[in-house]
């Protein structure tokens, strides 16, 4: 194994080498990817203070990946240690990683993402405790990502009431297909060789393809040449998205399948496709209501479409 070969092997697992590899970027992730540790200090542990929702992605008991969104008063996340975060407060009734939340030993991925300031950070490692008002995380990996397709937002309100599920089914509804083509951002849970990471993904409304009830796209945009996400589906085809409504509160959590499409040469289009298993609709007890956003300079214009899409 050459120098960087090793230097890269705790950052990377096979699947995300492979796509760099094939994007031609492995120099450069292998840079970027120094940013990645295991500690919760200074900087990181200040910015996950001040924020006032947290994206969880994690497995339910029977495989399935989800992202589910935690959110109060600024404070309920916070450092214990070094190497240690604690998280105060529960999911929505009915949340589909209410269990896996509840058991030590579950493996997540996080991210806390700041409308305001355009700025998010990824913490992924394993509970290791759990009490009725929370539990705690051994960080494994944490870093932060650039503000890239990220939207700006300002918080408005606090909303007390109205939480839980009210409604599942087994594929999106037209009201659910009508707030999945008018998402600006969106979450996705993956996995591979035991770790989950949960992400972020952005752009103009109708970035995201609705190709009808059971099957959803969407453009790969360039980033920070890691491959985390695209790495894991390469291993492992499960994912979770959770797409937040941030001027009412709702949230659509989806749970399935997904591939990346490569188009042609190292600097090609790629696509990811998501085919839905599973789907929850909901509303977060102390959900905080958003400004419409400033959309990210960085967000390409929308292609044009054939009359094939729905």
């Amino acid at each position: 194994m050459g120098r960087a070969e090793g230097a890269a092997s705790w950052r990377y697992h096979w699947g995300s080498l492979a796509v760099q590899d094939r994007v031609g970027v492995r120099e450069l992730a292998e840079h970027v990817g120094r940013s990645i540790g295991p500690d919760v200090r200074g900087a990181a542990a200040l910015f996950l203070a001040r924020q006032p929702h947290l994206v969880v992605g994690a497995a339910d008991g029977t495989g399935r990946l989800w992202a589910s969104l935690l959110t109060a008063a600024p404070g309920f996340v916070r450092a214990t240690g070094p190497d240690r975060i604690r998280v105060e407060g529960g999911l929505p009734q009915g949340d589909p990683l209410a269990g896996a939340l509840a058991t030590v030993g579950t493996r997540v991925g996080t991210i806390s993402l700041d409308p305001r300031t355009r700025r998010r950070l990824r913490l992924n490692g394993t509970l290791d405790a759990v009490t009725p008002g929370g539990f705690a995380v051994a960080a494994e990996r944490v870093f932060g990502n650039c503000p890239k397709y990220l939207q700006k937002r300002e918080p408005l309100e606090l909303v007390a009431e109205g939480a839980g599920v009210v409604g599942r089914g087994n594929a999106l509804t037209p009201g659910q297909e009508r707030a999945v083509r008018a998402a600006d951002t969106f979450f996705v849970t993956t996995t591979a060789e035991g770790a989950v990471e949960a992400s972020h993904r952005g752009g103009l409304p109708g970035f995201v393809e609705v190709h009808g009830p059971g099957e959803l796209s969407w453009p790969d945009y360039p980033g920070n040449a890691m491959f985390l996400t695209l790495g894991n589906l390469a291993a492992d085809e499960r994912a979770g998205l959770l797409f937040p409504d941030w001027e009412t509160g709702a949230v659509l959590q989806l749970s399935g399948r997904a591939g990346t499409e490569f188009g042609a040469g190292g600097d090609g289009e790629r696509r990811v496709r998501f085919h839905v298993e599973s789907v929850v609709e909901g509303l977060h007890p102390g959900r905080l209501l958003w400004s419409t956003p400033e959309y990210s300079p960085a967000s390409p214009p929308l292609p044009q479409r054939g009359s094939t899409t729905r």
